[in-house]
């Protein structure tokens, strides 16, 4: 299994197969609309990836730029948007911390398992961090915007569960930052379970990977997950 960094730099075609069979129920798209439609909204999507909130968003964004330190999923992005047939987006290169967008100019920030990276237990001074990170999405946001952060809760289980080394974070988010918090289910379906195994055991390593492959969650290339989402709004 090659390590995260080594998956956005130099994997990131295996990576959407992955992202592909996510969220198989549509649960993220009906949680940001329950939230903040993004329906002629100027939207930010850091941490973009591969493009799945992005291309999510698009259609009914009045404009997306999208964010990642990584040139090769970006290029994901950029050919999955140019599918789409849009041209109101662009992609940048960039840090959470130290964003090169203009102060009140996005009207809803999303991130999607990224703010994780800077943000986790193992990270020196994580809690400098994440406000450097939080701070930077206030300032792009307009007066009366929206952030919207997607967190895992567990690959492979059926209860939400936080990562030991994200618990920290998670709480900080809540009681530091102010954010509200709900769940949804992510599942994955793919196309069937060898497809569903290879795909977990390049991302999440062999554990997941074994028990897909023993069948634990039947045989038709379903995987469980859960997620968190965390949302601030900007009053006006």
């Amino acid at each position: 299994m090659p390590s995260h960094e080594e998956i956005y730099a130099c994997h990131a075609e295996q990576y959407q197969k992955l992202i592909a069979g996510a969220d198989c129920e549509g649960n993220i798209t009906a949680v940001i609309a329950d939230i903040c439609p993004a329906d002629g909204l100027d939207v930010v999507d850091l941490g973009a990836g591969t493009g799945r909130l992005s291309c999510l968003l698009a259609p009914a964004a009045k404009s997306v730029t999208a964010v990642d330190l990584s040139p090769a999923m970006l290029e994901v992005t950029k050919a999955r948007l140019a599918a789409q047939g849009l041209s109101y987006w662009h992609a940048v290169t960039a840090d959470h911390r130290s964003l090169p967008l203009a102060d009140n100019s996005a009207d809803l920030i999303v991130s999607g398992w990224s703010v994780c990276y800077i943000a986790n237990s193992t990270v020196p001074e994580w809690q400098e961090q994440l406000g450097q990170a939080v701070s930077e999405m206030k300032r792009v946001l307009r007066p009366g915007g929206t952030i919207v952060l997607f967190e895992t809760l567990g690959t492979g289980t059926d209860k939400p569960q936080a990562p030991d080394i994200l618990q920290g974070y998670y709480d900080s988010l809540k009681r530091v930052h102010g954010f509200s918090h709900t769940w949804i289910r992510t599942d994955y379906r793919f196309a069937d379970a060898a497809e569903a195994e290879e795909l977990t055991r390049f991302f999440f390593g062999d554990e997941l990977g074994d028990r897909v492959a023993a069948g634990e969650f039947g045989e038709g290339g379903f995987v469980p997950e859960r997620t968190g989402v965390w949302w601030l709004r900007m009053w006006a």
